[in-house]
């Protein structure tokens, strides 16, 4: 008698057969039917065009490649272990890891690329430009329209209000990226003297390997090696490296933490003034009392032995020196009161709401300039639109009719210019000042 399975035993001998003789597995495919629960697992369909698979991949697996947004149409090479969904007895892919199509063929390159340019030297650490400890401009390397661009100018102001900033927009994705980042490196360094820039940053925001790839290119590696101003890279996310990052003065994890790394915090520097003030009235204190200490015991040596005038003589040396100490320490404390006066103007100066009604009076000038310019042209090509329409009035078939002429035509439309164009017993139509003639032909003269 043949074995009779239940539907449960038959599912479960498939699932046996499946994981038993596939494996874990990579699949090549195009994402369908994409979809993310609130639990955190995403499901969706590979397919190609001819056949599909059924996926998942659980929350804990996706976490650990968090830089790539799953989507519809997106291809993918997906690499998990083959089983059977027993409640539905479909077949589908757990997957672990996923990587966009191609991916694999980049990290190889990167590796490449990453050995070649470091058996050059490229990375080696006494070619690192050491950080200025005040710098008077930065440059930013990076998208006018990308979210790294306002979080750095944030901290940047909020750190060192009195920082000068020159935005140095380019393409941070896409095919040439790499080589306008590169000749705007190049422009940079070049005139940095005349600028005025001290250090320079190269920033994007994150994303996958193909979305920052641009900063793996050699000439992009190649023109940071070459700069005379220090460079900071600051590219992705903290997991993220580049070639780039390997090359520059200094890696910054993100484009905020390179706005941290480059600017002294205003709070900071006053801080350590008056830490510095305090610890030079502890060192005149101190240098007063030993004078005095050593006068006295000057003093108990020789006993009445010595002079008075002697002694007088002394202490008078020490009260001067104690004033010229305290008058050294008063020039410091008016010094450093004075530069933090300076520090407090220039926070003034850069305050977001002066800032703000500097920029509103630009742009009202601006606004004024445009719609003069606009007026203008605008009263230059009426007067343009009416030279046409009275040389249209003067030159038009209107007015040559009101003179006495006519105009002849076929009754297929087509002007008569010369006799012969017409012969005997066709039909004319003339066209007059007023009014139209219809006429047939009964010979040429």
């Amino acid at each position: 008698m043949p074995t009779i399975l239940s539907v449960t035993e038959l599912t479960r001998h498939v699932r046996d057969l499946l994981e038993s003789k596939l494996g874990e597995i990579w699949v090549e495919g195009e994402i369908s039917n994409y979809r993310k629960q609130s639990s955190g697992h995403h499901y969706f369909t590979l397919k190609d065009d001819r056949s599909q698979v059924a996926c998942v991949m659980f929350s804990r697996a996706y976490s650990a490649r968090a830089g790539l947004a799953l989507r519809d149409g997106m291809l993918v090479q997906a690499f998990g272990r083959l089983t059977v969904y027993e409640a539905r007895g479909q077949y589908q892919l757990i997957v672990e890891l996923i990587q966009t199509k191609g991916q694999g063929a980049l990290q190889a390159k990167f590796e490449a690329l990453k050995r070649k340019l470091e058996a050059e030297g490229l990375f080696a650490p006494e070619h690192k430009i050491p950080l200025p400890s005040f710098p008077r401009r930065v440059a930013l390397v990076t998208s006018s329209s990308g979210a790294a661009l306002p979080d750095m100018l944030n901290i940047l102001q909020r750190r060192s209000p009195w920082l000068r900033i020159l935005i140095c927009p380019v393409r941070v994705q896409g095919e040439g990226a790499a080589s306008e980042i590169a000749a705007m490196i190049r422009q940079v360094d070049r005139k940095h003297a005349v600028l005025g820039v001290d250090v320079m940053i190269v920033a994007r925001g994150g994303g996958s390997l193909e979305d920052i790839w641009e900063f793996n290119e050699e000439v992009l590696a190649r023109t940071i090696y070459g700069c005379d101003l220090p460079i900071i890279s600051a590219v992705g996310h903290e997991i993220d490296f580049t070639i780039a990052d390997f090359v520059a003065d200094l890696r910054a994890p993100t484009p905020s933490a390179a706005a941290e790394l480059v600017t002294p915090s205003q709070e900071a520097l006053l801080n350590s003034l008056t830490a510095k003030k305090l610890a030079l009235e502890r060192l005149l204190k101190q240098a007063v009392e030993v004078a005095r200490l050593r006068l006295h015991r000057l003093q108990e040596a020789r006993g009445l032995r010595e002079p008075v005038r002697l002694i007088l003589d002394r202490q008078q040396k020490i009260d001067q020196s104690e004033g010229r100490l305290f008058q050294v320490l008063r020039w410091t404390i008016k010094h450093h009161h004075a530069q933090m006066d300076r520090l407090a103007a220039l926070l003034q100066a850069y305050k977001p709401a002066q800032v703000l009604v500097r920029r509103r009076a630009e742009l009202t000038a601006q606004r004024a300039r445009l719609e003069n310019a606009l007026k203008q042209q605008i009263d230059r090509a009426k007067q343009h639109l009416t030279a046409l329409h009275r040389s249209m009035l003067l030159l038009g078939p209107e007015q040559t009719l009101q003179r006495g002429y006519s105009i002849t035509r076929k009754l297929t439309g087509e002007i008569v210019q010369r006799s012969i164009d017409v012969g005997p017993g066709e039909e004319i139509r003339t066209r007059l000042a007023e009014g139209e003639l219809k006429s047939r032909i009964t010979e040429r003269a």
